[in-house]
């Protein structure tokens, strides 16, 4: 199993661990789903696995929404 160091992802997803975890499962989904891996690895690498790392390589980011202010 691929060791991903937990201070680079959180870097990678606007530095929230519950922002990394929508991102790492919502990719890790679509893996699972057929979509293609966007890092190298091996068939029998899991898809949560592979999500880490093409976030921890930068290949999928979070997206910043924008405030709407009301008043």
């Amino acid at each position: 199993m691929a060791y991903v160091a937990l201070e680079e992802l959180l870097d990678k997803s606007c530095g929230s661990v519950y922002k990394l975890v929508i991102l790492a499962s919502k990719r890790a989904l679509e893996i699972a789903e057929g979509q293609p891996k966007l890092v190298q690895t091996n068939s029998a690498t899991k898809p949560s696995t592979v999500a880490l790392l093409e976030i921890s390589a930068g290949r999928v980011q979070c997206k910043l929404a924008k405030s709407i202010n009301t008043l």
